[in-house]
């Protein structure tokens, strides 16, 4: 009998410490953190198709979204989720000249008084293409608050803002925009493949 009631009490105990550890992990997975595995190739070569990732949920409850940060969000209008990096923040207008981007204070203001905008995690020979259906337009304008222009750092292949994330000629009513209440998750760290462990 005291062997029997030595037995129970170490199983409960093992049982008490595995409720208590899987609580933990869904406490982090739901609230913290959690692990996401990037579809397409629109990040490349920063994030490559089969990525597993490490989402931060916590940040944006602190801080807003920063320039440069890479977050995925599900479009207005859509259902499935998209993986792009902010490069314009509310009240920036940019526009895209020779192929690059530069921030600019208004719509009107001339190129050779914008910023052009540093963006090192290009791979080599990366452009930035004009909207879709721009005829001759080459400006974007992040003109709600809490929104954001995204694009992808594989250009010629990413659908993103200048194409209303469609993919195709973009309307001139399309959203263009990721508003703050439709990104999910900040991208924090990749996990895998192993040899390219590392922060965002």
């Amino acid at each position: 009998m005291r062997l029997l009631k030595s037995f129970l009490i170490e199983v409960f105990d093992l049982l008490s410490f595995l409720v208590f550890v899987w609580g933990i992990v869904l406490f982090i997975r739901f609230f913290l953190f959690n692990p996401y595995t990037v579809q397409w190739s629109s990040m490349m070569t920063t994030i490559q198709d089969g990525d597993v990732i490490i989402v931060d949920k916590i940040t944006s409850q602190f801080r807003d979204y920063r320039r440069w940060d890479v977050v995925v969000f599900v479009p207005p209008g859509q259902e499935n989720a998209f993986i792009k990096r902010i490069v314009w923040l509310p009240g920036e207008t940019i526009k895209i000249h020779e192929w690059e981007v530069y921030v600019c204070l208004t719509a009107e203001q001339e190129i050779t008084s914008c910023e052009k905008l540093p963006e090192s995690y290009l791979s080599d020979g990366s452009v930035t293409g004009l909207p879709c259906g721009n005829k001759g337009k080459d400006t974007l304008t992040v003109d709600q608050e809490d929104s954001y222009l995204v694009f992808g750092d594989n250009r010629p292949w990413s659908t993103d803002s200048r194409c209303c994330f469609l993919g195709h000629w973009c309307s001139e009513d399309a959203p263009y925009l990721a508003p703050k209440d439709h990104i999910l998750w900040r991208a924090a760290l990749r996990i895998l493949p192993i040899g390219n462990i590392g922060t965002f």
